[in-house]
């Protein structure tokens, strides 16, 4: 059900007034054609926010199959839930980063794993770099990060993995991890001056 005050139009309504292709629209009335059900408006979705939805199921999981799964999840759940967003409370991009967060908690909470290690979250870089489209290092790259994100605090090691693996920022990153924006600044910044200065001979 909708919220007071808000107005989803439907697709074809949006496409009228917009007189632009669905991959050109704005995130809000893109999501807007979802709640009407367009399938072209979904298709255009995905390609969107399928690269930063899988980094945050990925990182948090550290397993290919399980993020695909949390992935295809987080993107259901949000063609359910599409007509009952509030702009107000954040972007879309916020809105579906979180929900893919609490999907992929969902699921280590079940398997009742421990807290993610650095290795945990090192490791998946080389996994990661075998699938075309996912990540932006190539996989020589992908070895050095996984010994250098080993040396990081894990905290500082999801950040940084977040960043330079699935290029999302520091906003992203916070509602990932659901921390304040300036801590998550704090740790790429700190993780990232770490990495450099092990890189120095």
């Amino acid at each position: 059900m909708n919220k007071p005050g808000l107005r989803h139009p439907p697709a074809d309504e949006i496409v009228r007034t917009m007189g632009t292709a669905p991959d050109r629209l704005p995130d809000e009335m893109l999501l807007a054609g979802i709640g009407a059900g367009d399938v072209d408006f979904t298709v255009a979705f995905v390609h969107r926010f399928q690269r930063v939805v899988f980094g945050v199921a990925m990182t948090i999981t550290g397993d290919p199959g399980t993020a695909e799964d949390v992935a295809q999840q987080a993107f259901e759940q949000a063609w359910r839930e599409a007509r009952g967003y509030d702009p107000q409370g954040g972007s879309v991009r916020a809105w579906l980063i979180t929900i893919a967060r609490d999907l992929a908690v969902d699921v280590i909470r079940s398997r009742a794993a421990a807290p993610a290690t650095p290795d945990d979250v090192a490791g998946p870089l080389t996994a990661m770099s075998g699938i075309p489209g996912r990540v932006a290092v190539a996989p020589e790259e992908a070895t050095v990060l996984r010994g250098l994100l080993a040396r990081l605090p894990s905290t500082q090691a999801r950040a940084v993995a977040m960043a330079i693996t699935y290029g999302m920022t520091a906003r992203e990153i916070a509602d990932a991890e659901g921390i304040p924006l300036g801590t998550a600044r704090t740790r790429i910044t700190n993780g990232m001056q770490k990495l450099r200065d092990a890189r120095l001979p």
